[in-house]
């Protein structure tokens, strides 16, 4: 029979992804969607893979303990993969309660429904690098300490740990990704990367002519979202659930970022950029760089696409929706 696949957040970037490899390896894929969010054109990074027909969208929320165990029930997955939250760090500041309730409370009703409807089933968290916050180490690795520094940061904490009690406390396979920053053409346009490649693309078209960023000499360690999910279908094939970092291991500032994308154009970086104070964060998070050496000796796994081919192909990939329009 073929295996069944559960997902959160399945219109989002790592969901449309996570989607197209796991049909191709031949699961049934099923995605747990909000009726308020899928009006008909929220399943377009599906559609920009093609596989928007083949993924079964049920209605629910994260927040409706009795709807995740009900869709657990009648779906009986195989593994569990959670990536909804509400995701944008910025906007984390403006509303506290609603991201602390999505991105941690959200994972404690998944677990639930989890430990009481599938026990047999496994179980991925999407943990997040913005959990090392202000670091303790120069490279974060599993044992680093933890410092979150938003709203969302603690909120994903709070997930993270969750997934570990779980684990060690009802025998449940779970694992955590603690993931750094990663990036594509269906990243949304609130994430700096893809900010900075849809503005390329404008001013290059000469629809705008300025690049408003906030803390340009901030750093992060950026993959490829078709790599990073990868790592969430290995880490549900082992034999224990476990916590693992997924990052490439370099860092990089968001002024190069930006560069790489003006330069891809024949455009020149100081010609467009404008400092706004307005986009930095109360507490700045000045630099994050992950140790994936346990990913690569336990799962196999190392990033692939480098940030350049990633930011040029976003760049290509917004210049090409631009033209169609």
């Amino acid at each position: 029979m073929k295996k069944r696949a559960l997902l959160t957040g399945v219109t989002g970037q790592d969901g449309a992804y996570l989607c197209a490899l796991l049909l191709e390896k031949g699961y049934d894929v099923y995605g747990i969607v909000r009726r308020s969010s899928h009006g008909g054109i929220d399943d377009h990074r599906m559609r920009w893979l093609g596989i928007h027909d083949r993924v079964k969208l049920i209605d629910g929320n994260l927040l409706d303990l009795s709807a995740m165990i009900r869709t657990v029930q009648d779906v009986k997955p195989d593994e569990i993969y959670n990536l909804a939250a509400q995701s944008f760090v910025a906007a984390s500041w403006n509303q506290p309660i609603l991201t602390g309730e999505v991105t941690g409370i959200g994972v404690l009703n998944l677990l639930e429904a989890l430990r009481i409807a599938a026990p047999e089933a496994r179980f991925y968290q999407a943990s997040s690098s913005e959990m090392f916050g202000k670091i303790q180490e120069e490279s974060q690795s599993e044992k680093t300490p933890f410092y979150p520094r938003s709203p969302y940061a603690v909120a994903k904490l709070f997930g993270h740990w969750s997934t570990v009690n779980y684990r060690e406390s009802f025998g449940l396979h779970t694992s955590s990704g603690i993931l750094f920053n990663h990036e594509s053409p269906l990243r949304g346009r609130e994430f700096v990367t893809r900010k900075v490649t849809d503005s390329v693309a404008r001013i290059k078209l000469g629809m705008e002519k300025e690049l408003r960023l906030g803390n340009i000499d901030a750093k992060r360690d950026w993959g490829h979202a078709r790599d990073y999910v990868r790592a969430m279908w290995l880490m549900l094939q082992q034999d224990k659930g476990d916590d693992y970092v997924v990052a490439t291991g370099r860092t990089t500032t968001v002024r190069r970022m930006c560069e790489i994308a003006f330069e891809h154009v024949n455009l020149k970086f100081d010609d467009h950029v404008v400092i706004d104070k307005a986009f930095f964060r109360p507490a700045e998070v000045d630099i994050l760089l992950g140790n994936p050496a346990k990913a690569k000796a336990k799962l196999g796994w190392q990033a692939e696409v480098g940030l350049e081919a990633m930011i040029c192909e976003m760049v290509d990939a917004d210049l090409a929706r631009l033209k169609a329009k």
